[in-house]
């Protein structure tokens, strides 16, 4: 199972330091064509996607979401850090476990 990222240049690059394979965007038409592609890749079962990527396109996005279409939509901070109001990876991993600090 494959994991792709669309994202801005420094997300993208930063996660195939790790082997992920990425797509760069900087239009809406990008974000657009680059969503469709990776959803049907064969192979692909995570996608991620930085949170102001998904802003571009949050009524996409949303369907997929909650028509829970494979792969499995997760989205990320990018290089710039969470939008204000959402919660970082941690925070949300911690609530998700029950963790209390």
């Amino acid at each position: 199972m494959k994991t792709v990222v669309i994202a801005d240049e420094d997300t993208v690059l930063g996660f195939s330091l790790a082997g992920v394979q990425g797509m760069i965007v900087t239009t809406e038409e990008d974000i657009r064509t680059a969503f469709e592609t990776a959803v049907h890749l064969e192979g692909v079962g995570i996608l991620l996607i930085t949170e102001r990527v998904a802003e571009v396109i949050r009524e996409t996005v949303d369907r997929w979401v909650i028509g829970g279409g494979r792969p499995l939509l997760v989205e990320i901070p990018d290089s710039q850090g969470p939008l204000p109001g959402r919660r970082t990876p941690h925070e949300f991993v911690k609530s998700a476990i029950g963790v209390k600090f």
